[in-house]
């Protein structure tokens, strides 16, 4: 694709990889943080666990209101693609929920049950490595290849699934990315609460799971050539973003080893802000490769598109609730990153 048309599906596709985009990043500092809070549960030396469960609060409350505009927005702008991916997504979908289910109804009772407060944990961490694992397995089943028509129905091949190196090096980078992106936060929470201890651990944490990232990157890339060229080729077409997505990798490495105030080394402020520019320039490239396809190949955005008056009234509604919304998320994430009194009431 040489260009792209501002249509009514651009627009609401857009606005759907939007919402991708914000919950993958929110999803995985969430994610993540529990898996570092269950890995460091009995280091009496360290914070990390009070740091991590601090953190894990309120990125699990905003972060679901972005799964739940994903899930509206998908039925109300593209409901015959709705339909085709509920078909396909009916397994995974399911283990996903009960997943997300099972972990939410822990990280409620986590502040009231303190008797299991140790198993909460556990729970949290384990489901916070297996349920991004499985929502990014999400992306290769779309890139075609694993779905197959039995009776007029279109059916998932499991077979398929679980024996495609694609699937296997997508869900590595979103277990590689889950651990780099909630270490790099938990890492500037760390040090905005003053526990360079904690701050210490999360900084050593990023500079390893980074590069495990990128490299998990690297054999998405070597195996896409093999099982989707189409949208391999098509991301070939915007390789300068990727090699400055890459450069932003490196940038936000040197962040974590720079000189910072009041004589400590690093501003994971300024390597958080570089790395989500990162993973928007590479969701980018992907998504624009990705198009006019929900589903390689029988589902696309204008066959799975809603009545354009209705998509319209849609639209204008998630404009302007979104548009109060946000101001309300900054600033409620102002007072958290800001607020003391949290700090000493762990302690």
């Amino acid at each position: 694709m040489t260009g792209l048309t501002l249509t009514d599906e651009i627009l609401a596709i857009t606005l759907i990889w939007g919402f991708v985009f914000i919950y993958a990043v929110m999803g995985s500092m969430d994610f993540g943080a529990g898996f570092w809070s269950m890995v460091y549960i009995n280091r009496e030396k360290t914070n990390a666990t009070n740091i991590a469960n601090r953190y894990l609060s309120p990125t699990w409350e905003v972060s679901n209101v972005f799964i739940v505009a994903l899930v509206v927005a998908i039925y109300s702008m593209f409901p015959r693609a709705a339909y085709s991916l509920g078909t396909i997504l009916l397994v995974p979908g399911c283990l996903i929920l009960l997943l997300l289910a099972i972990r939410s109804a822990f990280l409620v009772f986590s502040h009231t049950a303190e008797k299991y407060k140790s198993l909460l944990i556990y729970v949290s961490g384990v489901t916070g490595i297996i349920i991004p694992a499985l929502l990014m397995a999400v992306l290769p089943i779309s890139q075609g290849g694993y779905v197959v028509e039995m009776n007029g129905r279109e059916t998932l091949s499991l077979a398929r699934l679980f024996t495609s190196p694609n699937v296997y090096a997508f869900m590595a980078f979103a277990i590689s990315s889950s651990l780099f992106l909630s270490s790099l936060l938990l890492a500037d929470y760390s040090k905005t609460s003053d526990d360079m201890r904690a701050y210490d651990v999360y900084k050593r944490d990023a500079i390893i799971t980074g590069p495990l990232s990128l490299i998990s990157a690297f054999f998405i890339m070597v195996t896409l050539e093999r099982e989707a060229a189409w949208i391999f080729d098509e991301m070939m077409k915007n390789i300068p973003l990727l090699l400055a997505s890459a450069v932003c990798f490196l940038l936000a490495g040197i962040a974590l080893i720079i000189p910072g105030k009041n004589g400590t080394r690093g501003i994971p402020r300024l390597a958080v802000v570089i790395a989500i520019i990162q993973y928007m320039l590479a969701s980018y490239v992907y998504g624009r490769a990705h198009l006019p396809y929900i589903v390689y190949p029988n589902v696309t955005i204008q066959s799975g598109f809603t009545d354009p008056n209705s998509f319209r009234a849609v639209f204008i509604v998630y404009v302007v609730g979104f548009a109060i919304l946000f101001p309300g998320f900054y600033y409620f994430w102002s007072l958290f990153m800001k607020n003391k009194s949290l700090q000493q009431r762990e302690e």
